[in-house]
């Protein structure tokens, strides 16, 4: 799968992680920034991602910031994002099955590193539903 990352300086090193972590399951990643822990705006980062997965260039994104809040809501400005901010496994299988959530969203001061792969890992692997109650909700959202 094709994987569009970012992340501000609050999740710069979480980032790099995440990165090789996708690489090591076989998925290709572009890194869309920052490229070094020196403070940053979020904006920016998140669009970039969120616009290349909208393009269809990419299947999914991953953005992060300290919380993960601020970079979910700038990819969420982007028509035909579904942005979910995940701290457990749980939400991550979740907006997949039913929200089939295209950007996940995490904060790197709110979760260690071991349960970021295993969001990142739950979100990856969950496919769709493909309910028709959540087809129709999509659609909702979509108008």
């Amino acid at each position: 799968m094709k994987v569009a990352i970012g992340a501000d300086h609050g999740a710069f090193d979480r980032k790099a992680e995440v990165i090789e972590h996708l690489k090591a399951c076989g998925h290709e990643v572009k890194d869309f920034g920052t490229y070094t822990p020196d403070s940053c705006d979020y904006p920016d980062i998140g669009r970039s991602v969120a616009k290349a997965v909208v393009s269809g260039e990419f299947d999914r994104g991953i953005v992060m910031c300290t919380t993960g809040i601020g970079i979910s809501i700038v990819a969420n400005k982007i028509r035909g994002v579904r942005c979910a901010l995940c701290s457990d496994v749980t939400s991550a299988r979740l907006t997949r099955m039913h929200n089939d959530a295209n950007i996940l969203s995490m904060g790197a001061g709110i979760i260690g590193p071991n349960l970021t792969m295993d969001i990142v890992d739950t979100f990856m692997n969950t496919p769709f539903s493909n309910e028709e109650k959540h087809v129709r909700r999509i659609s909702q959202i979509e108008e």
